[in-house]
């Protein structure tokens, strides 16, 4: 392998006249210079370098970029390379060691100084390769760094229909370019045509955020889910850390999985359902919080449709633990280390858990959950179904 470094140069949409000094040097002295078409058109005639746009799949393009260097490899990239930018991938291939980042000012950082808000108070949210459902909040304020024109327009669909159509909704186009153009309305009522090149500001209204554990009224449901009481013993026992992938057995409304996703930075789910209407339900629900659940058929038949994705960390299964071979197929398919649930409210479903902690260990616990109603004039307690819950690390 070559000693050669990679540069990274940010560079904004005001092109040149906005790079420090050591940055246009850096491109001045390149010997050839890889970046995507809108950033390779900004540099000017001082630039002699071959400009190199990237190809498909960019990957690829990235794997290879030292192979045929005779000196440092430069690449422009927009803003700030390490906020989802090239940057970070460029580093993930090659090391840190061998690649050196000169940023420019962010969209993000830009947008926030034309809002008035404060970069640490507000999340970032990338569309450049995830759905617009990720853009919706239940409060709280973002910027959303959109995949293209057609962002903003669909981003405020969602939120009209999920509730939030009276957030403020700001388009940010151009940023710091010579057309720089914002735009203010609600969600509800935003129309118009955008540059590709925009990023949108939300404060996401009505503001009723809450972490954990929901209450059941937050989901669309037929009965059929996980009571916010057992929800929160529930995911105290699956430990959901970072970047994590659940499956989520027997999902219901998807209030398990959706939960999981909420939980930490990266964390991902899988529901398996049988019936047609909830899994159109759990999608729904998904939507509404603003995570990515993927969500599919009934347990254990459609585990092979989705081990491509790699194995789950964690395993609830709310539902079906009757089903012959069910559990057995959780445990083949849970990666080593991983965390299995099972919740058990009828006396059959018992049995097949217990039998299971009899067989592999684990730790078995029952829970009891009363609510207090009105008699006559006085209050008494109501019990709700026990359930039984096993939980074992493979």
């Amino acid at each position: 392998m070559s000693a050669w470094k990679i540069v990274v140069v940010g560079i904004g949409a005001d092109g040149m006249s906005g790079l420090a000094p050591s940055s246009a040097d850096e491109l001045r002295s390149a010997t050839i210079i890889h970046g995507a078409p809108r950033q390779l058109d900004l540099l000017d005639q001082t630039i002699t370098a071959p400009r190199r746009p990237w190809r498909s799949p960019l990957l690829a393009d990235v794997e290879r970029i030292l192979d045929e260097a005779t000196g440092d490899v430069h690449v422009v990239a927009s803003g700030d390379p390490m906020l989802h930018g090239i940057g970070a991938t460029l580093i993930r291939v090659h090391g840190a060691d061998r690649v050196r980042v000169l940023p420019h000012v962010s969209s993000v950082t830009l947008a926030c100084a034309r809002l008035g808000w404060s970069v640490q108070d507000t999340e970032v949210i990338s569309l450049v390769t995830a759905p617009a459902l990720t853009a919706v909040r239940r409060g709280g304020q973002a910027v959303v760094l959109s995949r293209d024109g057609s962002s903003p327009a669909e981003v405020a669909r969602l939120l009209a229909e999920h509730g939030r159509g009276d957030s403020e909704f700001v388009v940010l186009e151009q940023l710091g370019g010579p057309e720089e153009r914002i735009r203010r309305s609600v969600a509800r009522d935003w129309t118009g045509a955008v540059a590709d090149l925009n990023v949108i500001g939300i404060r996401y209204l009505p503001d009723d955020r809450r972490a954990h554990a929901l209450p059941d009224d937050e989901f669309a449901h037929d009965g059929q889910i996980t009571k916010q009481a057992m929800r929160a013993v529930t995911l105290a026992a699956l430990g959901p850390r970072p970047g994590e992938l659940l499956w989520d057995v027997g999902s219901g409304s998807g209030s398990v999985a959706i939960e999981w996703c909420r939980s930490g930075p990266g964390c991902t789910a899988v529901a398996f359902e049988r019936a047609e209407v909830r899994r159109q339900r759990i999608t729904g629900n998904a939507i509404s919080f603003g995570v990515r659940v993927d969500v599919h058929g009934q347990a254990p038949d459609a585990f092979a449709a989705v081990t491509a994705a790699g194995a789950p960390a964690a395993i609830f299964v709310g539902g079906g633990a009757t089903t012959p071979g069910l559990l057995d197929a959780c445990l083949q398919h849970l990666a080593p280390g991983g965390r299995l649930v099972a919740n058990a409210v009828t006396a059959e479903s018992e049995a097949v858990v217990t039998q299971w902690h009899s067989k592999i260990g684990g730790e078995l616990r029952r829970f009891q959950h009363y609510q207090g109603e009105p008699i006559g004039g006085f209050t008494g307690f109501r019990p709700a179904f026990p359930v039984t819950q096993w939980a074992v690390v493979k």
